[in-house]
C-alpha cells in the first residue's frame, strides 16, 4: 500500500514512517513548509529549516522519497490569522487543533490522492478502530501522558478512513527505543513544547504586531462592576488567568470574563470561575450521526484537563450543550470541548 507520511522532523513522525516501511508499505514522506524562514519572525522547534532537514535525513536513511510542500499561505490564513482574530475577540484559541483538522488532514489527503496514495499517516498519539456498524472510531492514544486525540476531534469519517496513526498504540519510551534501534538521528530530539510560530511564548506581543488595534486599552472591574484598574489590551488575558493582572488585592483574583466590545476584563475569586453548563459551536460528531437527546459523556475542556463526567445534547446549527455533574473551573471561550465515551471520541467543538 502506498502511504504518505506527514513528517515534522521529530522522533514521532520519523518512527511512524519507519514502522510503515518495515511493514512493507511504499512510503512517501511529505513535510510542510509553513512559514517564510527568511522573515524576521522565526518558528520554534517543530517547523524550522532544521526540522525539514531532519525529516529528509530520516527518509534518506530509511530509503524512501521525501518532498517539501509549501503551505505558507494556507497556514497563515487557517491558523495564524485565526489565532490573532480569536485573541482580539477575547477568546483563547488552540492553533494545533486548527492546524491538524483544517490544514494537515484536509490538505494532505488531497495531496496523497494526487500521488496515488490511499492513506496519510502521522505521528499522533491516537488510535483508529471501527464499531460494529463499520463506522470509524477515534480513540485516545495508549500513552495517557502523550494522548493527542483532543486535538483531532474534528476529523470526519472520510478523513479517519484515510488516516493512520502508527505509534498510537505505543508508549513514548517505546517510540524512542525504536528510533535508537534504527539509528535515526532524531532519536534523542526533544519534543516540541511551544506553539511553533511563537517560540518565545509571548502571545501578546505576537498578536499586537499582527493587529496593532488590539492594544486599545480598557478597564478591569470586579463582579459588581467596580473599576479596579486599567489594562493595555484584552489580548493579554485569558479566562482563569491569575498572574500579570497588575492589581493590588488582599485575595487572589482571577479573570472571569472578557468583553471585547467594551474592552472590559472582569476579575473575581476562584470560586466564581466554576460553572456546570456551557454551550459549544461548530460541533463535529465523529460517527457522523447527531444524537437525538441527552447522552452521557465525559468532557475535556482543555489539553491538560482531566475529562469530567456529565451529559451532552445536540443543539440546532451544529451546536451542543454540556452539563457537568460537578462544577468545573475556567471553561474558556475559544478552547475545544471534546466529548468522550471511555477512550472513544464522540465529538467536539469550540466553547462559546
Amino acid at each position: 500500500m502506498r502511504i504518505v507520511v506527514a513528517m515534522s522532523g521529530g522522533v514521532d513522525s520519523s518512527v511512524a514512517a519507519a514502522l510503515l516501511a518495515q511493514q512493507g508499505h511504499e512510503v512517501i514522506g511529505l513535510s510542510m513548509q509553513l512559514y517564510d524562514q527568511r522573515g524576521e519572525e522565526k518558528f520554534g522547534s517543530c517547523c524550522s529549516l532544521d526540522d525539514l532537514y531532519d525529516a529528509r535525513r530520516v527518509a534518506t536513511a530509511l530509503g524512501f522519497p521525501h518532498y517539501i510542500v509549501n503551505f505558507e499561505k494556507q497556514f497563515r490564513e487557517t491558523v495564524v490569522d485565526n489565532f490573532v482574530q480569536e485573541y482580539a475577540a477575547g477568546r483563547t484559541p488552540i492553533p494545533c487543533a486548527h492546524c491538524n483538522s483544517d490544514l494537515k488532514f484536509s490538505t494532505l489527503l488531497d495531496r496523497a490522492q494526487g500521488l496515488g496514495a490511499t492513506h496519510v499517516a502521522t505521528g499522533h498519539y491516537a488510535q483508529i478502530t471501527s464499531d460494529s456498524d463499520g463506522r470509524w472510531q477515534l480513540r485516545r492514544g495508549a500513552d495517557p501522558d502523550k494522548d493527542q486525540s483532543y486535538f483531532l476531534f474534528s476529523l470526519t469519517q472520510q478523513q479517519l478512513g484515510g488516516a493512520l496513526f502508527p505509534i498510537g498504540a505505543l508508549p513514548k519510551h517505546a517510540v524512542r527505543e525504536q528510533a535508537r534501534s534504527l539509528g535515526l538521528a532524531v532519536a534523542e530530539k526533544p519534543d516540541s513544547q511551544e506553539i511553533c510560530f511563537i517560540p518565545d511564548g509571548d502571545y501578546a506581543s505576537f498578536v499586537a504586531r499582527r493587529d496593532p488595534s488590539v492594544t486599545r486599552g480598557g478597564v478591569v472591574v470586579d463582579e459588581s462592576g467596580r473599576e479596579l484598574g486599567a489594562h493595555g489590551g484584552i489580548h493579554r488575558f485569558t479566562i482563569g488567568q491569575r498572574k500579570g493582572l497588575g492589581l493590588a488585592s488582599p485575595m487572589p483574583l482571577y479573570v472571569l470574563k472578557i468583553d471585547a466590545s467594551e474592552q472590559r476584563v472582569t476579575v473575581g475569586p476562584r470560586s466564581s470561575l466554576e460553572r456546570t453548563a456551557f454551550t459549544i459551536g461548530d460541533v463535529n460528531w465523529v460517527a457522523g450521526t447527531v444524537p437525538s437527546g441527552w447522552v452521557r459523556a465525559a468532557a475535556q475542556i482543555r489539553h491538560r484537563h482531566t475529562a469530567a463526567p456529565g451529559r451532552v445534547r445536540a443543539l440546532p446549527d451544529r451546536g451542543a450543550e454540556f452539563e457537568f455533574d460537578t462544577p468545573q473551573p475556567a471553561i474558556t471561550p475559544g478552547q475545544a470541548a471534546v466529548f468522550y465515551d471511555g477512550d472513544v471520541v464522540l465529538g467536539g467543538g469550540w466553547i462559546e
